[in-house]
């Protein structure tokens, strides 16, 4: 959830921010901290550590973002529904779920609890189906592998 927070705080988005804002937003704060506009060593790397936050921010932002995940619902459902769930990964509150079809996905704001009784539960799969998959804010880190 902190990160989230703090790239929608970095480019001033908020939950409502549609993706054609959010590129405004950040082409505006690239062109403002692109490296090449400062002539000073100091200035130029604090300038490039800058905009690799806001690239990243942005990324991510646009990674989880609904409209996203409308683009990419048929891939999703495809995913979730016929690979079953091969390895799985808990730290502060972020679920990592590996897929047999080598897809990866990052599910964020997953309580400690939630986590408990998926782990604890010998059909995962299906809890994740009921509680994790469509509850929780995610994102694609890997796409499948096309066979």
């Amino acid at each position: 959830m902190k990160k989230i927070l703090d790239s929608r705080r970095l480019l001033g988005a908020d939950a409502k921010t549609d993706l054609k804002e959010l590129n405004v937003s950040y082409k505006q704060l690239m062109k403002a901290n692109h490296p090449d506009r400062f002539q000073d060593e100091a200035e130029r790397a604090r300038a490039e550590e800058t905009s690799k936050h806001i690239i990243d921010a942005y990324h991510f932002l646009v990674s989880i973002h609904p409209d996203t995940h409308a683009l990419n619902k048929d891939d999703y459902a495809l995913t979730t529904t016929t690979s079953v769930i091969t390895d799985y990964h808990y730290k502060a509150q972020t679920l990592h779920l590996t897929f047999a079809d080598s897809s990866v996905y990052e599910y964020f704001n997953v309580p400690i609890n939630v986590y408990n009784k998926f782990v604890k539960n010998d059909a995962n799969l299906r809890f994740a189906r009921r509680h994790i998959l469509n509850n929780f804010t995610y994102r694609r880190i890997k796409k499948a592998m096309v066979a």
